[in-house]
């Protein structure tokens, strides 16, 4: 069996409908982020950091600034959803992102962005109601979206990047 590189756990599944376990857990998962993260880069060399973690992908140091900027996004999204009717999100332009100079940068500023904005998504996560996982807003490419299937995409984004990272680690034998 081989793994696809691109989509190490697999492709993003929007849930339909979560349960409050299902919640629990994603919210753990996010709370969980920056150490996984800062494990799964321990002890590699800045060379290791420039490789990247499939043909044509990004390096290792281009993937923790793109969590950095997505959640960071994502933060801005919730509350958002949260404290408008409905919003219209901002997409960003991420290859362009991940192109800018800050993309080449030390991993630090990008690692402490990730905790804050962590603590901050579990912080206004953990304190939602049920009713509040059903509160709307529109992605301009991806149509009408809920909370809901915010909380279960960025879950799944943060476990699939350090998915790319431990598999380079795996496959280079780091």
């Amino acid at each position: 069996m081989t793994i696809d590189l691109a989509y190490p756990i697999g492709r993003f599944q929007r849930p339909a409908e979560s349960t409050a376990g299902e919640r629990a857990q994603r919210i753990a998962q996010i709370r969980d982020l920056p150490a996984e993260l800062h494990g799964a880069l321990l002890g590699l060399s800045e060379a290791q950091l420039d490789t990247p973690y499939r043909p044509g992908g990004w390096t290792v140091r281009q993937v923790v600034h793109h969590l950095a900027d997505s959640h960071t996004n994502a933060l801005t999204r919730l509350k958002l959803a949260l404290a408008e009717e409905n919003p219209t999100i901002r997409p960003y332009p991420e290859k362009a992102f991940a192109e800018l100079a800050d993309a080449r940068m030390p991993l630090a500023p990008s690692l402490q962005i990730i905790e804050g904005v962590h603590a901050r998504l579990v912080a206004v996560l953990e304190a939602m109601t049920p009713a509040q996982f059903a509160r709307p807003y529109l992605h301009p490419a991806n149509g009408p979206q809920i909370i809901d299937g915010m909380l279960a995409m960025y879950a799944w984004h943060g476990r699939h990047h350090v998915a790319h990272i431990t598999g380079l680690r795996a496959r280079e034998r780091w």
